[in-house]
């Protein structure tokens, strides 16, 4: 095997954009020029590396090709800003949406002089698979297990409390979060993926469906709940300040504890290790 690297960068661009059209724009050559360049390394590779489905996407193959790629990449990059203190590397990553917009920011704008981001944002659940086919150098996940050819460290735990506004508790729940009350009063869940609301209906042994909101966006959703479209468990570090306003209530003692981890490629880069720091540290101030 001895791919060339304007063709591993054909596959890069073709499976981020999700076309070969896009592709090339990216790469400003020619759709033709993209298509050869990836005919080349299957060619090489002795297998077909992407499928040319809508949008395109990797084969099994294709995504030992996606991480090879990103591998060599990132050390050209690295060489590069060596060589040129002027020149910045790029990383993909993918982030919990309500990490994205608490804490992770700010953590990233202390290394943002020296890389740029790439940031994907999904389930906790999930971040851990755009690793293995290599979307991603590194993820903030719910995955404990290191990923093969990744590293996974602690960062904390995240808590969720229920909670709503005055308003909406003396109309739904006056007598406090019975069953029954929650069987009948409106909810907001992130998205349909999201199980910490179900959780909490659940330990309160609700069978019923009751109204639900789906508003996925972190600061939106907590704009939902503050507007009183329904209660929704809140993450600690967004809900406290609201707490201590009396905007919102919280509907009992109970918390959901979501542990995440930070993981990334073995591969050590600086950076990537600066990115990593600059994560492991706002970590620890904020989480538990």
């Amino acid at each position: 095997m001895s791919p060339d690297l304007e063709q591993l960068r054909a596959l890069v661009a073709v499976v981020d954009t999700g076309s070969f059209d896009a592709a090339a724009r990216v790469l400003h050559v020619t759709p033709s020029a993209v298509s050869q360049r990836i005919k080349a390394l299957e060619q090489s590779a002795g297998q077909v590396l992407v499928r040319r489905s809508r949008p395109v996407a990797p084969t099994d193959a294709g995504r030992a090709y996606l991480r090879l790629a990103r591998a060599i990449d990132s050390l050209v990059a690295e060489t590069a800003v060596e060589l040129e203190s002027s020149a910045v590397t790029t990383l993909p990553l993918a982030v919990n949406a309500d990490s994205l917009d608490t804490w992770v920011l700010p953590a990233l704008a202390a290394v943002s002089d020296r890389v740029c981001f790439d940031l994907r944002r999904e389930d906790q659940a999930d971040t851990a698979a755009l690793l293995r086919d290599g979307t991603v150098v590194a993820a903030i996940t719910s995955e404990a297990t290191a990923v093969q050819g990744c590293r996974a460290t602690p960062l904390g735990t995240m808590t969720y409390r229920p909670a709503a506004t005055p308003d909406v508790v003396d109309r739904w729940f006056p007598d406090g979060p019975a069953a029954s009350s929650l069987g009948r009063a409106p909810v907001v869940v992130f998205d349909r993926r999201d199980r910490l609301q179900d959780d909490y209906l659940a330990l309160h042994g609700v069978t019923e469906d009751p109204p639900r909101h789906h508003v996925p966006a972190s600061r939106a959703f907590l704009d939902a709940v503050l507007l009183g479209l329904g209660w929704g468990m809140l993450p600690a570090v967004q809900l406290d300040e609201h707490l201590g306003t009396g905007a919102l209530v919280a509907l009992d003692d109970h918390h959901v504890a979501v542990d995440l981890y930070w993981q990334q490629w073995s591969l050590r880069t600086a950076p990537l290790e600066a990115t990593a720091a600059a994560i492991r540290s706002a970590a620890a101030a904020v989480l538990v």
